[in-house]
């Protein structure tokens, strides 16, 4: 596998991400981290880890730098985000060694609002998305125009964010689906929930961007 630390340049600023690219990969997952969080987050890491293994490429990349990251109300300015997530997807598929993968995104609780709203503006070219814990409330307006095939993944303790993600569902008009994961709450921080996490992402990712299948859809 090809590991690095790349500098993507977005305008007059630069963010660094750290790519992993496996041996004869098949698809490219972008990450959206949550508030306060990074390209070092443990768990975001560890769920790259198991699709690295499914021959899925990574990139977990900071959206802020770290003079922005130090102003608290720039973590929730999802149109930034967003915008910094749109700029980052278009960098990273021109490049020669993955401009031929197809693209997905993996939105963590905020983050997942950024990969919601890109997604919307990009139609067709993201294959397929993943919430963990996500707020995507934040994106609301947005959420009837994704038309990747979309996994949310929420805690069965983690209520308040469970219900914004049965509004979300119901308002989502792409292939969709629900998974509850029981006994975790918001950080799936319970032994072997990340795991769960994990596992149900490479997954999705596989059947949707791997795959290539007929689309379906998923009732509540």
């Amino acid at each position: 596998m090809e590991s690095s630390e790349i500098i993507i340049p977005l305008g007059d600023i630069e963010v660094k991400g750290n790519l992993n690219i496996p041996t004869d990969a098949r698809a490219l997952i972008i990450f959206s981290h949550g508030s306060g969080s990074s390209r070092f987050s443990r768990r975001n890491n560890y769920v790259a880890e198991l699709l690295n293994k499914s021959k899925i490429a990574t990139l977990l990349t900071d959206l802020l730098t770290e003079d922005e990251d130090e102003i608290y109300e720039n973590r929730f300015d999802v149109e930034l985000l967003t915008q910094r997530l749109v700029s980052v997807t278009n960098y990273i598929s021109k490049l020669p060694n993955l401009k031929h993968l197809p693209i997905g995104y993996f939105g963590a609780s905020t983050g997942a609002a950024s990969a919601f709203m890109a997604s919307a503006r990009y139609k067709n070219k993201i294959k397929a998305i993943v919430s963990r814990g996500g707020r995507p409330d934040l994106a609301d307006q947005y959420l009837q125009f994704v038309t990747a095939p979309t996994l949310l993944i929420v805690g069965s303790m983690d209520t308040a964010v469970m219900t914004l993600n049965e509004r979300a569902f119901r308002q989502l008009r792409c292939t969709k689906e629900l998974d509850i994961v029981n006994g975790a709450t918001h950080l799936f921080e319970e032994p072997h929930k990340l795991d769960e996490v994990a596992e149900l992402a490479a997954k999705w990712f596989t059947k949707y961007m791997v795959n290539h299948p007929k689309k379906e859809q998923h009732a509540l």
